[in-house]
C-alpha cells in the first residue's frame, strides 16, 4: 500500500470549515459570465439589483448592478 499523505474528498463531505467557506475561499474572487433578467424596480438598502441567469448554475443570482461589468458585443 502507498504511504501517500495525499487524500481526495468532496467538499461537500466537509465538516470543518463548513462547505461555504471552503468555496468562498478556493473561488471567491472567480467571475462569473450571465445574462441579466430582471432589475428591482426600486432601491433597497439605497441600492438598484439585478436577477442574473449563469448558464451553469441551478437558479439565478441576485447582485446589486454597481458590482456589475458590461461584456461589450464580439
Amino acid at each position: 500500500m502507498c504511504q501517500s499523505p495525499w487524500v481526495q474528498f468532496r467538499i461537500n463531505d466537509a465538516y470543518v470549515p463548513e462547505p461555504p467557506q471552503i468555496l468562498i475561499e478556493l473561488h471567491g474572487n472567480d467571475v462569473l459570465r450571465g445574462k441579466i433578467i430582471d432589475v428591482s424596480d426600486s432601491e433597497t438598502h439605497g441600492e438598484v439589483f439585478a436577477v442574473v441567469e449563469v448558464e451553469t448554475l441551478s437558479q439565478p443570482i441576485v447582485v446589486a448592478m454597481k458590482h456589475l461589468t458590461e461584456i461589450p458585443c464580439e
